[in-house]
């Protein structure tokens, strides 16, 4: 069985995945994130096929907050130095095993859960130690929609489909 059929919920890191890996401030010190509206449509399509969307980052800000909010990801975990750990108990608590998990990472912090046995991810600019540990290296870098195109990738291999429309094709015969 193909590891993408497996996949439950679909984790993502943030910065380096949904931004560029940039920090932009302002004069006043105020931290802004430039985020691909895409990846929001990502967690839409993850929805609308029955998968759900949880982040796992380093840093700890409002601005990730609101964006969790905006795009209704299912779950949100800031400020996590051992991403592993967390992913462990959550799996523990919503009795799933990492193999029933998809994961899209950029550095060092994620590369323990690229390796666990998760279905694992990475854009295409990142570190060739990280492209090491992943099952696949999307085409797009960082910030320019990858988390929507490791989304589209895990539909169309579960619906056995070339692309997006022909999997929503097939879920609109379904519910006919």
């Amino acid at each position: 069985m193909e590891k993408s059929s497996r996949v439950k919920v679909i984790f993502t890191d943030i910065d380096g995945v949904w931004t560029d890996g940039s920090m932009y401030y302002d004069q006043q010190a105020n931290e802004l994130k430039r985020f691909c509206t895409y990846d929001g449509g990502g967690v839409y399509y993850a929805h609308v096929f029955g998968l759900k969307v949880g982040i796992i980052t380093g840093e700890k800000t409002k601005i990730v907050e609101n964006r969790a909010k905006k795009v209704k990801a299912d779950y949100c975990f800031q400020g996590v130095t051992n991403k592993l750990k967390i992913l462990n108990k959550f799996c523990l608590d919503e009795g799933l095993c990492l193999n029933e998990i998809a994961y899209i990472g950029d550095d060092v912090l994620d590369v323990p859960i690229l390796k666990s046995g998760v279905y694992s991810a990475c854009p295409a600019n990142v570190f060739d130690y990280v492209k090491k540990v992943c099952d696949v290296v999307l085409q797009k870098k960082g910030g320019e929609g990858v988390f929507r195109e490791f989304v589209e990738l895990i539909i169309t291999s579960k619906y056995h489909t070339t692309d997006l429309l022909g999997a929503l094709d097939i879920i609109s015969k379904k519910n006919l």
